[in-house]
């Protein structure tokens, strides 16, 4: 795959706050080609989830461009929600319509946007939900659902628009302990089946097991990036070191 190939390109993007006294993300390059998993790992702070929505514009860059699909995001010009169509996201709370049913929750983007018809959207419903055995909970309402069913209702929401990549940013950190591991059960069968995601994590096993990439942040930037093995048991960049001494 050429470099133009790549899914997503992101070209010296820096985030400034403050009149530039915060600097968020600081000159970030990274290219992502299509059927990548790539890992974002790296201390709080670090410009993990910035660089995450920045993919997507939900964060506008200061400067620099981000391209996806060979259409450059940060040009006025270009039609934003068209893309972010293309682009599922997944966040660390849900974001689920409490006063809508799980079924409504999933069924009301592809109806409105995609212009799917009401029995298409909720046959398509209804195969997700089967697929991740929550198929019973089609008509209850997310107050009902613990929280691993509604980020598992939240991830294949944004599965029912066809994504070409899935963002998640920290999608376990605000599970209890024993629900984390049927998230990552999902998004490892997504990867399997060679959906492309960029998941920002602190779940180091999954980024092991999972990532072909991993992207170590800190400061603002990207301080290191490798295969999950060179990355986790050859690291060169020496704050990279000291991250992973304090939390393997």
């Amino acid at each position: 795959m050429g470099i133009s190939d790549k899914l997503i390109r992101v070209e010296h993007v820096t985030k400034e706050y403050n009149h530039g006294q915060i600097k968020a993300l600081d000159d970030c390059n990274v290219e992502i080609a299509q059927g990548e998993v790539v890992a974002i790992i790296g201390p709080s702070g670090s410009g993990k989830s910035t660089l995450l929505r920045s993919l997507n514009l939900l964060e506008v860059p200061t400067s620099g461009s981000i391209w996806f699909e060979g259409v450059n995001l940060t040009d006025s010009k270009v039609n934003l929600d068209l893309h972010r169509q293309r682009m599922g996201m997944v966040f660390q709370h849900f974001n689920l319509f409490p006063h809508k049913t799980v079924l409504q929750n999933i069924t009301m983007a592809p109806i409105r946007l995609k212009h799917l018809s009401k029995e298409e959207a909720h046959m398509q419903a209804m195969n997700l939900l089967e697929k991740i055995g929550l198929a019973d909970k089609a008509h209850e309402y997310p107050s009902m659902l613990s929280g691993g069913q509604k980020q598992r209702i939240a991830i294949i929401r944004a599965l029912a628009m066809n994504p070409e990549v899935m963002l998640f940013d920290e999608p376990t950190s605000a599970l209890d302990p024993e629900m984390v591991g049927e998230v990552l059960e999902l998004m490892r069968r997504l990867a399997q089946d060679g959906m492309t995601m960029v998941v920002v994590t602190h779940e180091m096993g999954f980024a092991r097991e999972v990532a072909s990439r991993v992207l170590f942040m800190d400061a603002g930037s990207i301080k290191e990036e490798n295969t999950p093995d060179r990355l986790f048991n050859h690291p060169q960049n020496p704050r990279l070191k000291e991250f992973l001494s304090k939390i393997l």
